[in-house]
């Protein structure tokens, strides 16, 4: 069984220990008894032409037992080169310290504090903030601290970045972004008091209302939403073609009086889709109101979008879209924005069948693959990697896992992010709540961190067993 390592794990071994490297990118340990460096330990190569950081990627369970990994970057003076390593023979192995660690924080610009590294020498973990400018990939089992860890990362990139931030929240867990926990102190949480955060609810009083217009949506998205066919409903798609004109101009109820008065059987079967769908008495529909879309062109800091409390499940999944296709539509103004998908799984399956669920899960495809370029970057969030459609897993640079137990969604997450090291990876399902694996662009070296407190309330905490 493997454990998560505590910051003391990684003692200098009793005896030295010699690494060789070959190409200057990787390096072997071939006996290192006495030492115990586990998988995610950093440590410190001296060679006679000066020393390197390196990265313990995998520790075997041989006799004796070998250790590899990668060299991050030469060390010189404060600073951690990682354009430049170089071969070598024979290296003495010890263990880094944390002046090193905060040399490669500062070199990187990793300045996002997150929470604590699990392998020694335990400092802080932070995230480089200008690689969220690649699509990030986050899961973790019900029950890992997954959203609340989400959090504590959301919160890091809103107080000490201007990058705007649309979050996709299913389940309410992310409403409350605006306040402060009581005991809430310090830069972060002083930064976090003067964001402009905008939460958007549907059926909320007093809230800022969660609304779509079917009017600036383009024509296929209004044939999904009406689940109109081209080829199945060829006579009912042409009239909604032909009647283009006067929906960019006004909202679906004003159609009616023109159906009601053609002849047109054509008509007369479009106007009977309207009433039989019920579309017209959604609430999603913006009327006199601001539509989401309009609000996030204003690009607060942050719009959250509260998409459980629709009447019909069909409406989130409009707001969705309208969103989606707006900021594609607007894609060539390049401003920068972080889409955050919680429960990503709702918007981005490959099993979703629904006209304006394949719509969305179309567009989030799109985005993912050419969105990039244009400053549309994504953090998907879910519980099951394998529901989530891998022409979008595929192109996510970033990875935060946390305890996962499903041997299907490990195997498929070793083979996506080959970039982290596969015993850290399976060390997952021995995760406990809140502790996480980073790896890619965004953190400095693939690591294990326990997540620290968050300074907002959770929206959506579970709900309590009942005790006599």
């Amino acid at each position: 069984m493997h454990s998560t390592a505590d910051p003391t794990s990684a003692t200098p071994p009793t005896r030295p220990i010699s690494a060789r490297s070959d190409d200057g990118r990787a390096f072997v340990v071939a006996d290192a008894a006495g030492s115990t460096f586990v998988a995610g330990s950093l440590v410190i190569v001296k060679t006679v032409l000066g020393r390197q950081l390196a990265l313990v990627e995998e520790r075997s369970e041989t006799t004796p037992t070998v250790l590899r990994g990668r060299l991050i970057g030469e060390l010189d003076g404060d600073a951690v080169d990682a354009r430049t390593s170089h071969a070598f023979e024979h290296g003495q192995v010890d263990p880094a310290d944390a002046a090193t660690i905060e040399a490669l924080h500062r070199t990187t610009g990793a300045r996002l504090e997150v929470g604590v590294n699990l392998t020694s020498p335990g400092v802080p973990a932070r995230l480089l903030p200008h690689r969220f400018n690649r699509h990030t990939f986050w899961c973790g089992q019900s029950g890992s601290g997954k959203t609340y860890a989400l959090g504590v990362v959301l919160e890091q990139l809103i107080a000490h970045t201007a990058l705007p931030v649309v979050i996709f929240d299913p389940n309410s867990d992310f409403v409350r972004l605006g306040e402060r926990n009581p005991d809430a102190s310090g830069p972060t949480a002083e930064a976090l008091a003067q964001r402009d955060i905008r939460v958007l609810r549907p059926n909320v009083e007093g809230a800022e209302p969660l609304r779509a217009r079917f009017l600036n949506m383009p024509l296929a998205s209004k044939a999904a939403v009406l689940r109109l066919d081209p080829m199945a409903d060829r006579e009912e798609f042409n009239t909604l073609l032909h009647l283009r004109e006067v929906l960019e101009v006004h909202e679906l109820d004003k159609v009616l009086p023109t159906l009601h008065a053609s002849d047109d059987p054509a008509h007369a079967r479009l106007l009977l889709r309207l009433e039989n769908l019920g579309v017209l008495d959604w609430e999603v529909w913006a009327g006199d109101l601001t539509a989401a879309t309009e609000v996030i062109a204003e690009r607060p800091d942050v719009t959250v979008l509260d998409l459980g409390g629709f009447s019909t499940p069909e409406q989130h999944l409009v707001v969705a879209l309208s969103v989606l296709d707006d900021l594609w539509a607007r894609r060539e103004e390049r401003r920068p924005v972080l889409l955050v998908i919680d429960e990503a799984h709702n918007l981005a399956s490959p099993n979703l069948e629904s006209a304006v669920a394949v719509a969305v899960r179309e567009r989030l495809i799109q985005i993912a693959a050419e969105g990039r370029k244009f400053g549309l970057w994504l953090l998907l969030s879910t519980q099951r990697p394998s529901k989530v459609h891998p022409g979008i897993i595929s192109q996510c640079d970033n990875l935060a896992l946390m305890k996962m137990s499903s041997p299907v969604d490990l195997d498929g997450l070793a083979t996506y992010f080959g970039y982290a090291p596969h015993e850290l990876i399976a060390r997952s399902p021995w995760f406990r709540q809140g502790e996480a694996l980073f790896a890619g662009g965004f953190v400095p070296t693939p690591s294990l961190v326990k997540v620290n407190a968050r300074l907002t309330p959770e929206g959506g905490s579970d709900v309590v067993v009942p005790l006599r």
